[in-house]
């Protein structure tokens, strides 16, 4: 489970976010179980996907945890979006013009699609859509984008234009956030609709049912602009334990899940497994950190948090808890991506340097027990991570002994999904956490750490500011060459290098498993779950019959 970022641009990546299925690359591997008959395509039958979390709001505007995009972004459509080649392509927009300045863009919409309910998608709602958002009583980590808009207007029906300030670089594709149905939603407290536990959106897929804690149910939309998806019902299982939910995949009472890498590389190597599913591995986009609360006074000095970077062995918890399925990572794009910087400093593993750093920031050990103090205080924090993450568990236990050894003393906290978000994450309420973020396509990183993003709901919770870090990613957002924006941020990564404000563990490998009685499975740059709506299971292997 990951707290995410916007949708792909960090305002974009929240709706696709149920490709967890992320991006392949050229070390991308699949492993089929057995050799499969080509057969048609079907309409028709189930596909049931385990998740660790419950969903928290099915109206995307107002979540910020994957569990919720995962299924709303099956449920509502944006006006672009990334196809598998992840070059921008139109959604609920057939086409659009952008002006030679790129200061206007005006957006031509597909005519006859229908909300769920049967009412017309018009222009209409794409306004409203960016009202909503940028009104300041709807409380939101996504309005930053749209802010930059000076004008938004509607032409006719079918033509919607945004007029902005200044050159704005992820000004297209944050046109991929979830268009909201006007009609449903106008003059009312968004915060208060039954959207939020029963979405009605334009997507491939309609909600049917949501029993809290245990399943979400979503039905094809027979109406579909794309054609109607072949897979009839998509049920999310709410299953909090990794190991129980691989008991539930091994008894085939569900047919899709990530795996650990104890699962991957070992649980499965069987006849059974072998004979029933079909498994997928590439590096993704996405990291795992530990993120320090800034406002805590233990992390307020930055070489108490070099020194816990230095103190922490990331090949080991590759090879520990990855089984070397990962790398380890530096910053917050990807390896090998245009915007990676790959001259930044880093932190090898180094315990004499991590007490040389703790005995420059006035922690020494004066009674002798192993543990450092300052002030009379010993230096202990916690670690809070989310239930059913079983790898994050283990990194934290390494972490845990890695730090005493330098003589930081760590216990750590386990917390259910939900509560870990609302009542700890939000409301500011940890010390430290083990977390990850997807890695956006476009390197725009302005919501999780500009200084002007640290309030409550926003996404930057670690309290992150620094200026210089502030001009590059406003620098870098407002300009369109691609050289001149990987100054700005190749600066902003040496910035986080030297703060770190989280210490960086890894990039993972994606491990999905999925039944092979689901043909049309098709790798590709953007990830296995692009052509979802295509997936199908031939009629002769069909199990389960969805009821509308």
């Amino acid at each position: 489970m990951k707290i995410t970022m916007k949708r792909l641009s960090y305002s974009v990546i929240l709706l696709l976010l149920f490709l967890l299925l992320a991006a392949c690359d050229k070390s991308s591997q699949t492993e089929n179980a057995r050799p499969q008959a080509d057969k048609p395509p079907a309409y028709g039958d189930i596909l049931v996907r385990g998740d660790i979390g419950d969903a928290s709001n099915l109206i995307p505007l107002l979540a910020s945890d994957s569990a919720s995009h995962s299924v709303a972004g099956m449920v509502f459509n944006g006006l672009v979006k990334y196809d598998k080649d992840m070059n921008i392509v139109g959604d609920l927009a057939e086409s659009w013009d952008v002006t030679q300045n790129g200061l206007v863009i005006t957006f031509h919409l597909r005519k006859g699609v229908q909300w769920h309910d049967g009412k017309p998608f018009t222009a209409a709602d794409v306004l409203y859509t960016y009202q909503v958002t940028t009104n300041p009583k709807t409380p939101t980590a996504y309005a930053g984008d749209f802010l930059k808009i000076k004008k938004a207007e509607v032409l006719d029906d079918y033509t919607f234009r945004v007029t902005y300030d200044k050159p704005f670089a992820p000004a297209l594709i944050s046109w991929a956030s979830a268009i909201l149905p006007r009609h449903l939603l106008e003059g009312k407290d968004i915060t208060k609709s039954p959207l939020t536990r029963h979405p009605i959106g334009t997507g491939p897929y309609k909600f049917k049912e949501w029993v809290a804690g245990q399943k979400i149910v979503l039905v094809s939309n027979e109406n579909y602009f794309e054609g109607r998806p072949y897979i009839d019902g998509r049920v999310t299982r709410i299953i909090p334990d990794t190991a129980t939910m691989f008991l539930e995949l091994r008894a085939q009472n569900i047919g899709m899940m990530g795996l650990t890498p104890l699962q991957y590389t070992r649980q499965t190597d069987n006849n059974l497994f072998k004979e029933n599913f079909n498994k997928y591995r590439y590096l993704s986009f996405a990291y795992t950190y530990l993120g320090y609360n800034l406002k805590n006074p233990l992390f307020t000095d930055k070489r108490v948090r070099q020194a816990i970077s230095y103190a922490v062995n990331k090949d080991e918890i590759i090879s520990g808890v990855l089984l070397g399925l990962g790398k380890p990572a530096t910053g917050p794009y990807k390896h090998g991506t245009w915007a990676y910087n790959d001259k930044v400093k880093i932190y090898n593993y180094d315990p004499a340097k991590a007490r040389e750093l703790l005995k420059q920031a006035g922690l020494t050990d004066t009674n002798h027990d192993g543990v450092l103090e300052k002030d009379g205080k010993p230096f202990e924090f916690e670690i809070l991570t989310n239930q059913g993450n079983e790898t994050r568990q283990k990194c934290a236990e390494i972490i845990q002994r890695q730090l005493k050894e330098v003589g930081i003393s760590v216990k750590i906290r386990i917390v259910e999904w939900s509560a870990f978000v609302t009542d700890f994450i939000n409301k500011r309420r940890f010390d430290a956490v083990i977390l990850g973020w997807t890695i956006p396509l476009d390197p725009d990183a302005y919501d999780v750490w500009h200084s002007s993003k640290t309030s409550p709901e926003e996404l930057n919770f670690v309290s992150y500011k620094n200026p210089e870090a502030d001009e590059m990613l406003e620098k870098g957002r407002s300009t369109f060459n691609q050289a001149e924006r990987k100054k700005y941020y190749d600066r902003f990564q040496e910035i986080l290098v030297e703060d770190q404000p989280y210490t960086f563990l890894y990039v993972p490998e994606e491990l999905i498993i999925i039944s092979n009685r689901i043909r049309g499975v098709e790798p590709a740059p953007i990830g296995i779950g692009h052509n979802f709506i295509k997936w199908y299971v031939p009629k002769d292997e069909q199990k389960y019959t969805m009821t509308r």
